[in-house]
C-alpha cells in the first residue's frame, strides 16, 4: 500500500530514499553550488524485475511531476511488467520515439513550400511556378486559414478536408477549383512517395471526387479571347497604321503572322530570314516546345524592312527604354484605340474564322499556321512535315485580305465601326 504523503515529501531536506510501493521510490540528493550553498533535488524512479534482472528507470523530479501522477505511472508500468512481461522503459522510448516523429510531421504548408521548391525546374516559366503558389496560399495552404489545410499534417488530410476548401468556390471559380485540386493532388501525392502521408489521395478526381462534386466542364462557362470579325479586319489594320511606335507595329505584325503575344515581344532578328521570308522561332517560346517556322507574307517583310534597328539590342520590337516589349503593351494599343473589347489573341481567332469561312485552305494548313497540335493522333502521326509550301500560299493570302481595298476605306466607314460596337 501507498505510505507516502505530500507533507512527508515537502519536509525532506537531506539525502534519502524512500518506498512507496509497486515499485515507485522517492529519492532526493544534496548538491553545492559555487556559493557553498547546500540544496536537496528530489525525483521519483520505479524499479522492476523482469526476466530475472532488476532495472530502473526515472519518472522525474519532484514536485513537477507529484505523487498522484507518479503513482499513476507507477501503476501504469507494474501492470506493462507484471501482466503483459514488457519493459516499461522499451515502452517508453518507443513512445518518445513516435511522440518526436510526430511533432516533425509535415504540416501542407510545409509540403507545399518543398514540392514547389524541387519542381521549379520543371515549370516552363517563373510566372507559372508563381501562379501555382499563389493559388495555393490563397484557397488551402496559408496557415493563418482557419478554414485551409496549411496547418494541418499531410497524414492528416481526408476527403472532407478536401471538399471543406473546394465547396465554397467550386461553383462560383470553377476553373481556378478544378486547377486547385489538381495542385493539392500533386502535392499529396509527392507527399505520399516522400513518405510522409499514407493510403489513397484525397484529392484525386477519378472515382473520388468525381462522385461528390459535378464536372468543371458541366459548370465552367467557356470564355473565348474576344476576336474582331474578319469583314472589319480592313479598316481596323487601317487606323493602327496610324498609330506610332513598337507595340502598334508589333501588333499588326501578330495579326500578319497569326502568333502568339510573347512570341512576337520576344523575337529577335537572328530568328528572320528575310531572303527566305521565313521566322523560325525556337522551342523554348512555343506553347507546344516545338521549333516552329513562321511564312512571312509581303506585308509582314514590309513592316520588318522599315523597323529601325537599335544599336545594342537583337530585339525586333524593343521597348521604349530598352528590353523587349512588356506583355501588356499591345494591350494599351487596343486601349487607347477604344478597343479595350479586343485582345491581340483574339486575332487569331478571326484569322481561323477567315480561313475556314472563306478560303478552300485545307484544315491542317491552318492549324500548322496557328502551331496548333493535331488532336487526332493517327492524323497527326502523318502529318511529319509542317507543310510550308501549303502555309507559305495562305499567308500571303492573309495577308492580301488583310490590306484589301485599304485605300478606299474612309473615315466614316472607321466611325461607323466603333458606333456600330457601343
Amino acid at each position: 500500500m501507498p505510505n507516502l504523503t505530500d507533507r512527508q515529501l515537502l519536509a525532506v531536506k537531506e539525502r534519502t530514499r524512500l518506498a512507496d510501493g509497486r515499485g515507485l521510490y522517492f529519492q532526493s540528493t544534496e548538491w553545492t553550488n559555487k556559493k557553498g550553498e547546500t540544496s536537496v533535488s528530489k525525483s521519483w524512479e520505479f524499479r522492476f524485475t523482469l526476466n530475472g534482472k532488476t532495472r530502473s528507470m526515472g519518472l522525474g523530479r519532484y514536485p513537477t511531476v507529484t505523487l498522484a501522477q507518479a503513482r499513476g505511472l507507477a501503476d501504469e508500468y507494474y501492470r506493462l511488467v507484471k501482466h503483459e512481461r514488457k519493459d516499461p522503459i522499451e515502452v517508453r522510448t518507443e513512445q518518445d520515439r513516435q511522440t518526436a516523429k510526430e511533432a516533425h510531421r509535415l504540416t501542407f504548408a510545409e509540403a507545399v513550400e518543398q514540392y514547389l521548391a524541387m519542381k521549379t525546374v520543371e515549370f516552363e516559366n517563373p510566372k507559372h511556378a508563381a501562379q501555382w503558389k499563389s493559388t495555393l496560399e490563397t484557397y488551402a495552404s496559408n496557415p493563418k486559414n482557419v478554414k485551409g489545410l496549411g496547418g494541418m499534417k499531410v497524414s492528416d488530410i481526408g476527403k472532407d478536408d478536401i471538399l471543406r476548401v473546394l465547396e465554397p468556390i467550386w461553383h462560383t471559380k470553377t476553373e481556378t477549383a478544378s486547377r486547385l485540386r489538381g495542385r493539392i493532388e500533386n502535392v499529396l501525392s509527392w507527399a505520399t512517395v516522400a513518405g510522409h502521408r499514407e493510403g489513397e489521395n484525397p484529392a484525386s478526381w477519378k472515382g473520388n471526387l468525381a462522385q461528390l462534386l459535378p464536372k468543371p466542364t458541366k459548370l465552367k462557362k467557356v470564355s473565348h479571347h474576344a476576336a474582331l470579325p474578319y469583314a472589319e479586319l480592313g479598316a481596323f489594320i487601317l487606323e493602327l497604321r496610324n498609330r506610332e511606335g513598337f507595340a502598334a507595329q508589333a501588333l499588326e505584325f501578330s495579326i500578319l503572322t497569326v502568333a502568339r503575344s510573347g512570341e512576337v515581344r520576344e523575337a529577335v532578328w537572328a530568328e528572320i530570314d528575310l531572303d527566305a521570308k521565313v521566322w523560325i522561332i525556337p522551342a523554348e517560346r512555343m506553347k507546344a516546345r516545338k521549333e516552329h517556322r513562321v511564312a512571312l507574307c509581303d506585308e509582314a517583310i514590309a513592316i520588318l524592312n522599315a523597323l529601325p534597328r537599335i544599336k545594342g539590342s537583337d530585339a525586333v520590337f524593343p521597348a521604349p527604354r530598352g528590353g523587349k516589349l512588356s506583355d501588356g503593351a499591345m494591350r494599351q494599343v487596343l486601349k487607347r484605340m477604344g478597343r479595350s473589347d479586343l485582345t491581340q489573341h483574339g486575332f487569331r481567332s478571326t484569322f481561323r474564322d477567315w480561313a475556314g469561312e472563306t478560303t478552300a485552305h485545307p484544315r491542317e494548313v491552318i492549324e500548322q499556321a496557328l502551331a496548333h497540335s493535331l488532336k487526332d493522333k493517327a492524323e497527326a502521326a502523318y502529318a511529319r512535315g509542317d507543310l510550308m509550301a501549303k502555309r507559305q500560299r495562305l499567308m500571303t493570302d492573309w495577308g492580301k485580305y488583310c490590306g484589301i481595298d485599304r485605300s478606299k476605306i474612309q473615315d466614316a466607314d472607321i466611325v461607323q465601326m466603333h458606333t456600330g460596337m457601343a
